[in-house]
């Protein structure tokens, strides 16, 4: 059995929950790119993988995680091909997909789908949505990442294992692929396994919201925007989406423009200041 998750976090708490249950032994591997931002039109080919790579070079230029893309570290295909030669050489072997309701476990779960689809019958769904479960108080709640559920609950979650139907294989692919014709760069879970895609600067407006008229470090900025906005994505992408705004010359600045503690902005004096 082979699991497999989209967010780090998940992996510590899948893999106490597989010390507590040995039917659930088997490898945690890890989808590590956020396919729920950027570009994603001819993502299976050379040149969209290309422009995938450029897109989040530029992102991180000049940031905190400047030269992350150009690592290594994020190799999905190389993960995906590991995980593809381990299903061909053993054909016991299964898949297990966990992913919870937010928009990047669903948009990694659609990137995956497309190499896992000759295995159909062994690749299985654990699709954790608008389901409840109890946190550590014994409080009932509704996780939006797995890695908020306690690894004793996932012993309950295992009986929510399917395996991905031949019907999900040939619509599911197809809706990614309508989705990256598109050619928007922000993807939000409206429901279930739907996605809806806006532009890039989707978040700006909330974003801009958390400037006030005093100096905030932009690392202020983007703590409350992820701690209040109803919708959220990464900090990486959000840095970028605030040197963008400053950058229009709306906002004022003082420091370096590069990582999130080195600048402060605050809205000009002369412009007024959006209420939350």
């Amino acid at each position: 059995m082979i699991h497999i998750v989209f967010n780090e976090p998940d992996i510590e708490v899948l893999q106490q929950a597989i010390a507590m249950d040995e039917s659930l032994q088997g490898e945690v591997m890890l989808i590590r790119d956020d396919y729920a931002v950027g570009p994603i039109e001819n993502i299976y080919k050379g040149e969209g993988r290309e422009t995938r790579h450029n897109w989040w070079r530029e992102v991180l230029a000049g940031g905190d995680y400047d030269g992350k893309a150009d690592t290594g570290e994020v190799d999905d295909y190389k993960t995906v091909a590991e995980l593809v030669g381990t299903l061909r050489r053993d054909p016991e072997a299964t898949v297990w997909i966990w992913a919870a309701q937010n928009k990047h476990d669903v948009s990694g779960y659609y990137w995956l789908l497309h190499f896992m689809k000759e295995f159909q019958g062994r690749v299985f769904i654990l699709y954790l949505n608008n389901l409840p479960f109890l946190n550590e108080k014994g409080q009932l709640f509704y996780p939006t990442w797995l890695s908020t559920i306690p690894p004793k609950e996932f012993l309950k979650a295992k009986k929510l294992s399917r395996p991905i139907t031949l019907s999900e294989f040939e619509v599911d692919p197809d809706e990614w692929t309508r989705l990256s014709s598109e050619n928007k760069g922000v993807r939000i879970l409206e429901g279930g396994k739907k996605l809806v895609q806006y532009d890039y600067d989707f978040f700006d407006a909330d974003l801009q919201k958390f400037i006030t008229a005093e100096w905030q470090k932009a690392s202020k900025i983007i703590h409350q925007f992820l701690s209040k906005n109803k919708q959220t994505t990464g900090d990486a992408y959000l840095l970028w989406r605030l040197k963008k705004l400053v950058a229009d010359g709306n906002f004022d600045v003082q420091g370096e423009i590069k990582n999130m503690k080195d600048f402060e902005v605050k809205a000009k004096s002369n412009l007024p200041v959006e209420s939350e």
